[in-house]
């Protein structure tokens, strides 16, 4: 059995499913497995062998979900590009995993050429996949146990790491997933979130076709365009994550557009603020959150429709088939309602990094996140933020996404970073990085008045500054490092 082997079953069973939509055309289950096989061909006769990484640049495209099939039949590996980094990223990548093919869109296509040329490595547009039609010749090489997907961090500190999963890893989590989103085959999926990240591949739009469901896939997020097919296509889920939703709720058309379709709104990558949790439950539509990284599939936490309403701002239980302990500094389990580093072991966590394999942070089977959390005795996780983001103030331990909470809460405030800064006397004092709602008039001394009797003395921030803009990954996530430092720099 391998992963493509789910597309020829529904196309056996569902042979009117429209498996993808994308760009007003609609692809049905039977005419996705003829281009997964057509695609086969392709590969084979470009000498693809089993355990080749092929790498994708390109925006989201049903040629990559077509490409990442195509390849478990082989036994190849997609690897896919954040297509945002530059040139020099990209070439570091690609001579770390040894890519011996490089498919990109036609928008991409003058800047895979250099790539692959500078790395020496073969050239196929993604139109290609689709030369040779038929049938195609029965090739399982891949197999449940096979590697498939390589995903690089998004290296916010330090240098990117390769997660390698396996076919089963991907198959387990999609049934994972099913059970975070009560995935069934009459759901539709608009799917909007870049895929070279598994957030946008993995928590919604492989399990969908797992379920046999439908996908309306997007190129790239625009929250006009999302607003749009959430009136004209009627989707049951979408997975956000708070950059994006941040852009739909601010978005003119917001107020006027029937979200009545969705059933269940998913956010995740990182903690969403309370003020945009309570926008879109006054909208009548449940929003619950996934969380996960790049090593655990990545759906390890998750907050399920029933539950979302009443516990806002956790993450959620343990999901299904996944084992989660909390760990602090001397390795012990925490007690309910301490912190400790999230720890994850399941099937849908990846076999281990690329060419790393004595990483401590992935060992007998558990993946140490980095993330810290408590735990309530009801089984809800929250997270509180990164170990290496803990602030230590004068011997307090201090977790940045309280403060950035509250301070997520103030309409003054478009968006804000909490980091720790040395101090001769306290060790770290809090320092708080504020971007202003457009038109707003607020200064240092107003932010510090917020936390007045709502947070301990000790977590105020003793220092506050204001930019135009906070440094971010492709999926929000606030690059935390070097940032006072760049600051002070301007």
């Amino acid at each position: 059995m391998n992963l493509a082997q789910i597309i020829e079953r529904h196309a056996q069973f569902s042979p009117q499913q429209v498996a993808i939509h994308a760009a007003g055309e609609d692809i049905t289950y039977p005419a996705l497995w003829q281009r997964i096989e057509s695609a086969t061909r392709v590969l084979l006769a470009a000498g693809v062998q089993p355990g080749d990484r092929v790498a994708w640049l390109g925006f989201n495209d049903p040629a990559l979900l077509v490409l990442l099939f195509a390849l478990a039949r082989v036994g190849a590996i997609l690897l896919p590009l954040n297509h945002r980094l530059a040139a020099p990223e990209h070439a570091a990548i690609l001579g770390h995993a040894g890519v011996s093919l490089l498919v990109s869109d036609s928008v991409h296509a003058g800047a895979a050429g250099a790539l692959a040329a500078t790395q020496g490595c073969r050239l196929l547009p993604a139109a290609w996949l689709a030369a040779n039609g038929g049938t195609g010749n029965g090739i399982l090489a891949g197999a449940y146990a096979s590697p498939v997907l390589l995903v690089y961090t998004s290296g916010t500190t330090g240098r990117p790491k390769g997660a390698l999963h396996t076919q089963s890893g991907l198959i387990w989590n999609c049934v994972i997933s099913a059970h975070a989103h009560e995935l069934r085959q009459d759901d539709h999926v608009l799917s909007v979130l870049p895929m070279f990240h598994v957030g946008g591949l993995c928590i919604q739009t492989l399990p969908a076709l797992h379920a046999g469901a439908t996908v309306t896939l997007h190129a790239r997020f625009d929250a006009g365009a999302w607003l749009a097919d959430v009136a004209r296509r009627r989707p049951t889920l979408s997975l956000m994550v708070p950059a994006t939703l941040r852009a739909v709720l601010d978005h003119a058309d917001f107020a006027a557009t029937d979200l009545s379709s969705l059933r269940f709104l998913a956010a995740g990558s990182s903690t969403i603020p309370a003020s945009m949790i309570a926008a879109i439950h006054a909208r009548g539509v449940p929003l619950g959150q996934v969380y996960g990284a790049t090593e655990t599939g990545p759906v390890s936490i998750y907050l399920r429709r029933a539950d979302a309403m009443q516990h806002v701002g956790a993450a959620g239980k343990a999901g299904l088939h996944v084992e989660v302990k909390l760990i602090n500094t001397r390795g012990e389990t925490v007690a309910p309602g301490e912190v400790g580093e999230i720890w994850v072991r399941a099937p849908n966590v990846m076999c281990g990094y690329w060419a790393d394999a004595g990483n401590p942070a992935f060992a007998n089977g558990w993946f140490h996140t980095g993330d810290l959390a408590r735990c309530d005795a009801a089984g809800f996780y929250e997270v509180v933020g990164r170990s290496k983001d803990m602030i230590i103030s004068g011997g307090e331990n201090v977790y940045p996404a309280e403060i950035e909470n509250l301070l997520a809460d103030c309409p003054q405030i478009l968006e804000a970073a909490v980091v720790g800064q040395l101090d001769a006397r306290w060790g770290e004092v809090v320092v708080a990085v504020i971007v202003k709602t457009p038109g707003a008039d607020l200064d240092a001394a107003q932010v510090l008045q917020l936390f007045e009797g709502r947070l301990a003395r000790f977590k105020h921030p003793k220092r506050v500054l204001f930019c135009e803009a906070l440094p971010k990954t492709a999926l929000g996530k606030v690059q935390k490092a070097g940032l006072l430092t760049n600051l002070e720099v301007q």
